[in-house]
């Protein structure tokens, strides 16, 4: 065991997606379309809420940053997935796993948090639009945004330095396609007891305390919205809400079937097909949900191509 303690990893090999030969070209040829996608959609989206007067709103805000986090995280994990596809050793460096890691755990816990915010602010708009500019005003909004970063920032260097201050063993294969921290723990020589319970606890706080946030928003909201008289004013209530409800909907669903699963049906194989779901998929969907459902942004989008179209004519 002293022996195995000993050994400097200078890189890991990552099983990737699947084994099978085959498959490789027509899966790196889907990834490229859906990674491309997002990449587009989640830029315009950041650009958009950016140079559009109509959107220069707390809700385009948080939707700018929502992109940001997308953009973020697909982009750390994505193209050295695509990398994997076309090389012959499926391998990762011993550092860049570990930068992997650190700004996977950043961008996905800021997604969370940012999420929560966006439900609040939809919570105001709604249940007490007199008080809405008070309560989001630009600095609460920066705050909003700036806390969850500082926060994803620690925990993501905290459990990063834990899993890598710890000796590994001989053993290099990783059980996914990208440096994650539970198929790390299996590589560690020394007692992974202590790092597993902190991972537990702290992907237990942000599952559920940002997930509360979202229920309790929505359940004052409904509450708000069964109050009203008006039909029309239901309706343009709900709509106000549905692009965040359905990114909502997935993005927790998504992690709750990863993370509250029963240990008998855990397998790494389930968590690969639901890694791929919210690293890659997700972040392509979340901009053509806002795009497709929200009538301000395809107001903007239909001003931005006729621009463009007197541009090139």
């Amino acid at each position: 065991m002293e022996t195995q303690n000993l050994t400097v990893l200078d890189e890991f090999i990552l099983m990737g997606i699947t084994d099978r030969p085959e498959l490789q070209a027509p899966l790196f040829g889907l990834f490229l379309i859906i990674y491309s996608t997002s990449v587009v959609g989640n830029l315009g989206m950041i650009i958009l809420t950016k140079v559009d007067s109509r959107l220069q709103t707390p809700m385009y805000f948080f939707l700018r940053h929502l992109a940001f986090t997308d953009l973020g995280y697909s982009t750390t994990v994505g193209p050295k997935m695509l990398v994997n596809f076309v090389v012959d050793h499926n391998t990762i460096s011993y550092y860049f796993c570990a930068i992997q890691l650190a700004f996977f755990l950043v961008f996905i816990i800021s997604e969370l948090f940012i999420l929560s915010a966006m439900s609040y602010d939809r919570y105001v708009a709604i249940c007490n639009p007199l008080l809405y500019p008070v309560l989001m005003s630009q600095r609460i909004c920066q705050l909003l945004v700036a806390v969850p970063y500082l926060y994803s920032t620690f925990v993501s260097l905290l459990v990063t330095v834990k899993i890598f201050n710890l000796p590994f063993c001989g053993y290099n294969v990783i059980s996914h396609f990208y440096c994650d921290s539970l198929p790390l723990l299996p590589l560690l020589c020394s007692n992974t007891h202590e790092i597993g319970m902190i991972i537990l606890i702290l992907a237990g706080f942000d599952l559920i305390s940002s997930l509360l946030i979202v229920l309790m928003s929505y359940l004052l909201i409904l509450a708000s919205i069964l109050r009203m008289n008006s039909a029309e004013g239901r309706h343009k209530a709900f709509s106000t809400c549905g692009s965040h409800l359905t990114v909502v909907i997935v993005f927790y669903g998504t992690l709750i079937f990863m993370y509250v699963q029963p240990e008998s049906s855990h397998s790494f194989d389930g968590d690969k097909v639901a890694s791929i779901f919210y690293t890659l998929v997700i972040p392509m969907l979340n901009p053509l949900i806002y795009s497709l459902r929200n009538k301000d942004v395809k107001c903007a989008l239909q001003a931005v191509w006729k621009k463009l179209g007197h541009l090139f004519s």
